[in-house]
């Protein structure tokens, strides 16, 4: 990694030269890593949906800031619930020039494909930009539902014709279906479709019933009149949506929340690790992230380091008893 000289005149210059070599080689071990090809940013959904929405966002504040000395390139890499993006990422073993966005599929797809050999304790932490919010949504030309009990009474009566969209089989969206099946007593039949922003628009098309979506995602429709949220998932009502309640509000004490994390390769070097920390600090301080965040009604802290790593570990056991109670993995 250090820098090299062709020309040697005289042992002056192989005495500078050498004190120049050393100086780089300490420069480098203190963090002076910066990528020298493009890098690969995956995303392990489809294109559309909150994740890849904030990708590109990311992508576009490093570029028109010029914090990086190459370009950062979107990879799409949805398929099996993000089982792809992270078996693409287990074979990048060592690799200083790829990193992921996740989605909570980061947890429960290891969880619930074994035959994967992917431990997320591999990956590198890097930080955590957001955590997302959920809403319950329905099309707006459903004039007579306008809440959670009319929501109930209309699917209820529907059993298992009443669509539920969602992103992934056993992801996050079903995880919210079943728990919405759970406590209200539903029989919903919940659709996966690759992606949120697939989602969205099978909500907005009236090719849904319902959906769990993300405001990031669903924003747009929402905006236009042709969705509306009835209850979020969250501590507090959202500011975008102050007449949507919570649920637990409604008397359900369920909160979710979707990570939204900025992961490196396994084995990624310590230098460019830091590196990428301090790019994706320099992006969640600016302007463009913060007015980004506040929009989509993301939430929570920056995180890094080991607090990042205690992070995941901790969500990678609530999701793990979630897939069990809902009968996607044995216990």
């Amino acid at each position: 990694m250090g820098i090299t000289k062709r020309a040697i005149l005289g042992l002056t210059c192989a005495f500078g030269m050498s004190a120049a070599l050393a100086g780089s080689a300490l420069a480098d071990a203190h963090g002076g890593w910066k990528p020298k090809k493009p890098v690969e940013f995956v995303v392990m959904a489809g294109k559309g949906g909150g994740a890849d929405k904030a990708v590109r966002l990311m992508q576009a504040i490093i570029a028109e800031d010029k914090l990086a000395p190459v370009p950062i390139t979107p990879v799409n890499k949805p398929g099996g619930s993000g089982a792809e993006a992270l078996v693409y990422m287990k074979g990048k073993n060592g690799d200083n020039h790829t990193i992921m966005f996740t989605l909570n599929s980061f947890y429960t797809t290891p969880l619930r494909q074994k035959a994967l050999g992917v431990d997320i304790t591999t990956f590198t932490p890097v930080m955590r930009m957001a955590e997302d919010t959920f809403c319950l949504w329905v099309n707006s030309d459903r004039k007579d539902i306008n809440s959670v009990d009319d929501f109930v009474k209309e699917a209820k009566a529907a059993g298992n014709k009443w669509i539920m969209a969602g992103t992934g089989k056993n992801s996050e969206d079903n995880l919210l279906t079943d728990f919405l099946n759970t406590a209200y007593g539903l029989d919903m039949k919940y659709v996966p479709y690759k992606g949120g922003g697939k989602v969205a628009k099978e909500l907005a098309g009236n090719n849904a019933n319902s959906t769990v979506n993300n405001p990031s995602e669903q924003l747009g429709f929402y905006e236009a009149g042709k969705t509306k949220p009835l209850a979020c998932f969250t501590p507090e009502r959202i500011s975008l949506f102050k007449d949507a309640p919570t649920f637990k509000e409604l008397g359900k004490d369920f909160v979710y929340f979707m990570q939204r994390t900025v992961v490196g390769a396994p084995g990624m070097n310590g230098d460019a690790a830091k590196y990428y920390n301090e790019l994706f600090t320099k992006v969640f301080n600016s302007e463009k992230w913060q007015t980004y965040r506040k929009k989509k009604a993301l939430v929570g802290p920056a995180l890094a380091g080991d607090a990042l790593m205690d992070y995941w570990k901790k969500e990678r056991d609530i999701h793990k008893k979630m897939l069990i109670d809902m009968g996607a993995i044995k216990g």
